[in-house]
Formats: structure tokens, sequence, C-alpha cells
């Protein structure tokens, strides 16, 4: 089984000038005036808002290109495949449907709970997913969903057949309504136990950078597990409340 690059990558370039917004009604919008205006609105915002919330900055935002600390919102850019960190004012101008036409998306907040998935071991089963841990989203571009599980070297696609994931879309409706490129059905089955939650992308790949990280020998070790546990203690935790 070849091992790819995760699919969203991390990237700490500011995005480029060239790409367009969807035309509407016949006409054309250049993306790069909007995009001034945008930052230019975003910038102005986010220095009052730094005036008055005293805190240290951790970085700066990659659309605007204002200081930022943590916790902060991710922007998706579509075309790059890329993860952008940015200030809270660029991420709410993103939050509404079609703000960033065919390039940029917000990732949401949300984290929902889905306890009914455990009843849904046999359509789990015919995934054919090899390790008990795995994420699922689909891509708006190509319309498909694809399964990813954490390893030592990243997040790695699987190559198995997916035909089954219609069947795990009719037990569970609630994953047909995640968001494309910026929401992931995350599960993890150990010990007889199922966990499966609803989740931003960025959970996800927070979660595989953890999994390098702590990974030692063959089958990761303590450390890891411990990760792991604490990750997904905090996904619930996030999720009481939300839960279908």
């Amino acid at each position: 089984m070849a091992e790819r690059l995760p699919l969203l990558q991390i990237l700490r370039t500011p995005p480029g000038p060239q790409a367009t917004l969807e035309p509407r009604a016949g006409a054309t919008v250049e993306w790069p005036v909007v995009a001034d205006r945008l930052r230019e609105l975003a910038a102005a915002r986010a220095r009052s808002a730094a005036a008055n919330s005293p805190g240290a900055v951790a970085g700066r935002c990659e659309f605007c290109g204002v200081g930022i600390g943590e916790p902060h919102g991710h922007l998706v850019d579509l075309p790059r495949h890329a993860l952008l960190c940015v200030c809270r004012p660029c991420y709410l101008l993103f939050t509404h449907d079609g703000a960033g036409g065919a390039r940029f998306r917000a990732v949401p907040e949300r984290y929902l709970s889905l306890p009914a998935f455990a009843q849904a071991r046999e359509a789990w089963d015919a995934l054919q997913i090899p390790i008990g841990l795995a994420f699922f989203f689909t891509s708006s571009a190509s319309g498909r969903t694809t399964a990813f599980y954490p390893s030592p070297a990243g997040a790695t696609e699987s190559e198995l057949p997916l035909e089954a994931w219609s069947d795990v879309l009719r037990l569970l409706p609630p994953i047909s309504q995640m968001a494309a490129d910026v929401e992931a059905l995350l599960v993890r089955r150990r010990d007889g136990q199922v966990d499966a939650l609803i989740v931003p992308i960025d959970a996800c790949y927070e979660l595989v950078g953890r999994i390098r990280r702590s990974w030692r020998g063959f089958q990761g070790g303590d450390d890891l597990w411990r990760e792991v546990d604490g990750f997904f203690a905090r996904a619930l935790e996030r999720a009481q409340g939300s839960l279908v």
C-alpha cells in the first residue's frame, strides 16, 4: 500500500493572487480586487480587536498579515489543498456559503458525537479499513469520499474499496450533512468500544501531527496512545450536548 502526502498540508505561504472567483450572471470578478478589499477590512478590524484584547502573538494571519494568537481559525485554500491560519475577522468573512467563491472555505468549529455508529459495525467492517482509527471526508472537486488513517509517516489514504460508504450514510444520515472539504467523520474502535464524531478537518490533522511526533517503535508506544486518548477525551468533551 503506497503512502501519500496528506490532502491538506499546513503551508505558511500567503495565498497567491492568480485565482478568480466564479462568475455570476455573466460577469467575471477578478479575485485580486476583491481580496485586496477584504484584506483591508479584515486588517482594520483585527487591529482594532488586538488593541482591546491583550495577549501574546503566536504568529501572523496568512490572509491579512495581522498578528494572531492561540487559538485561531483556519481557512481551506481549495486549489492549493492548503490550510491557512487566520485571525478572527478574516475567518468570519468566509463563514457564509459562497463567501470565498471556489477558493476559500472556513473550517467549522462544531463537534458532533455519533454514538449510534457503534450499531453500524457491519457497515464499518465492509469499509475494510486496516486499523481501528480513521477519518473520512468528501472533496467538493471530485465528489468522492476518501478514507485516511494516521501513521508514523502522516495521513495515509486508504486504497481499499469504499463502495460500502453508501450503507454508512443510510444508517447514519447526519454523516451525509457534513460540509465538504472542511468537516470529517473521525472514528476509533478499541476494545469493543467505538467513538465516532463529526469534527473540523483541522482537528484530524492535529491528531495526525500528534501521532507523528509521538510514534515510537513498531506499534507506537505508550506515549502515542496517551496522546490519542487525550485527544478523543477533549473532542468528546467539546461534543457534549451535541449527540445524534
